[in-house]
């Protein structure tokens, strides 16, 4: 049986009071039990973690992001996402099944390090996904210790397929070569992710596994129902990219006669365990059909601003109450899987949207989204991203002497705006120490890097071919994802524009945005 743990000497962030108090925390297994003064009565057997000089905090939770990407940081610079998906094949192509395991726990190992506890990961294997590519995935956060929901992700039309017009504006030679691509069928895709969710022997509690359709257009409808039916089956979320560019909202309404949102709800796909990742370009029938439905949001605005997708209208989707969470998104479109870093761009990009200051995020809402809004997300409820007796020890031990926190004022302020994940001393999930004193414990982080090196040196020469075929690409993807970005949108004004919607009165909102709340505005617009 495992001993207990009182953590002593440490001051607990009060996110409503905005102070940091000391505070004694008793541990049996995974939850925390009580959270007292200092000299708490604990068990004659209990086990002390000295906390002194350390600020205790929620873990953080990253909302979207995908394992497979951390093998490709840095491989690209002015891609948009087009152009970063017209790269995927040379980004992603000839990986071992050891490679999807290292790819995925350099990505864990990073997220731990800087604070975080928990993510969704849309986990890519080409041309579908398979058991073993999924276990090795799961197999990489149960090693590092952290939590994860694995949503294997699928499509069944390549990228070139799924914007209409862009096949037959690609060069001949390489068309050719283009045409010759086929994902699998969807029925296959969707069989497999199902029976790795069923026969997955992992902790569940730690593990869990979602549906992972991966953008609507890329999908058939007969998949994404497909996918919806599975879900309610299985048990499951799901997630998905939704209107992450312009040229996908417009690709959307011109192939569906209707926004990518309304299309979705026609197939019956929105409800509680939906979330969508970026949503930059959604109109306001789009946020009420979220609101209604009880959706949630994955803000990626490190990763939107990378790509030069945009400005997800988060404080209009807080005003409706969609539940935000935060994503760094993949380490291959915004090289880092920080989430201190992301929390700090989402407040900063909210200043960007107009001159009132009412209207911006404030710094307890981005703190939320990261904590309470993340585990709604990822379908954990209010069990992750609080400090409160019931809820899993998913916390974070930051120094208080480090220079991001000298001097102290409001911990939030700081937390969102000074602490970039370097005070981050020792994390917990579920009651164990998985980093203890800066080290990722059971990790050989020396040996991680070379095996990575070694790795990347491999996948270069066996992907040169697809690479040499993307680069052949490039011009005419450009050029026509380009004179799509030209078309007017109805939501543009909303995005680019200071004033308009996002600048009417409102009361501002601050702790937890609640989820599936009903009688707000019905979407009259977008079919």
């Amino acid at each position: 049986m495992v001993s207990p743990i009182v953590i002593r000497g440490g001051r607990v962030i009060d996110v409503t009071r905005r102070t940091v108090e000391p505070r004694d925390i008793l541990v049996n297994g995974d939850t925390i039990t009580e959270i007292g003064q200092p000299g708490l009565a604990a068990p004659a057997d209990a086990r002390v973690v000295d906390a002194s000089g350390r600020l205790i905090s929620p873990g953080l939770i990253n909302a979207h992001t995908h394992g497979h990407g951390a093998l490709a940081r840095g491989s690209g610079d002015r891609w948009t996402l087009e152009l970063l998906l017209n790269a995927a094949g040379w980004l992603g192509g000839n990986r071992t099944m050891d490679d999807r395991y290292l790819s995925t726990q350099i990505a864990a190992v990073e997220m731990v390090s800087k604070g975080c506890t928990a993510c969704y990961d849309l986990f890519f294997e080409f041309p579908s996904p398979s058991v073993e590519g999924i276990e090795a995935a799961a197999r990489a956060y149960a090693d590092v210790g952290m939590r994860a929901v694995i949503a294997p992700m699928m499509a069944d039309r390549t990228f070139w397929q799924a914007i209409p017009g862009l096949m037959d504006a690609l060069p001949a030679g390489p068309r050719g070569e283009i045409e010759r691509i086929r994902l699998a069928p969807w029925e296959t895709s969707l069989a497999t992710a199902r029976r790795a969710i069923e026969t997955g022997k992992v902790d569940r509690d730690l593990i869990r596994f979602a549906l992972g359709p991966t953008i609507p257009l890329h999908c058939s409808d007969e998949f994404i129902v497909g996918c919806r039916d599975a879900a309610r089956d299985l048990g499951v979320g799901v997630h998905m990219h939704v209107a992450e560019s312009k040229v996908q909202a417009v690709s959307g309404l011109a192939k569906y006669g209707k926004t990518l949102v309304a299309h979705l709800d026609a197939l019956g796909l929105l409800g509680p365990s939906f979330t969508a990742a970026h949503c930059v370009w959604l109109d306001d029938g789009d946020i009420a059909r979220f609101a209604d439905r009880g959706v949630s949001v994955a803000h990626n605005p490190g990763s939107n601003m990378r790509l030069g997708a945009g400005v997800a209208r988060v404080r209009r989707m807080l005003d409706h109450r969609v539940n935000v969470g935060i994503g760094t998104d993949g380490a291959n479109c915004s090289d880092n899987q920080n989430v201190f870093e992301a929390m700090r761009l989402a407040s900063l990009v909210s200043r960007i949207q107009g001159h009132d200051p009412e209207r911006w995020l404030a710094t307890e809402d981005v703190f939320a989204a990261v904590t309470v809004g993340g585990a709604r997300a990822l379908g954990f409820g209010d069990s992750l991203g609080r400090l409160v007796p019931g809820a899993k020890a998913d916390l974070v031990l930051l120094d208080l002497g480090h220079m991001n926190w000298v001097p102290l004022h409001d911990p939030i302020n700081q937390m969102v705006h000074a602490e970039d994940g370097t005070a981050v001393e020792s994390v917990m999930i579920g009651g164990r120490l998985v980093v203890d004193r800066r080290r990722v414990v059971g990790v050989d982080t020396a040996q991680l890097a070379a095996r990575a090196q070694a790795a990347v040196e491999r996948l270069r020469a066996a992907n040169a071919p697809l690479r040499q075929l993307a680069d052949q690409l490039i011009p005419a993807v450009g050029k026509f994802c380009g004179g799509l970005t030209a078309t007017p949108y109805r939501v543009e004004r909303h995005i680019h524009e200071m004033g308009g919607p996002d600048m009417a009165p409102h009361t501002p909102q601050t702790l937890g945005p609640s989820r599936g709340t009903r009688g707000g505005p019905r979407s009259t617009d977008g079919e």
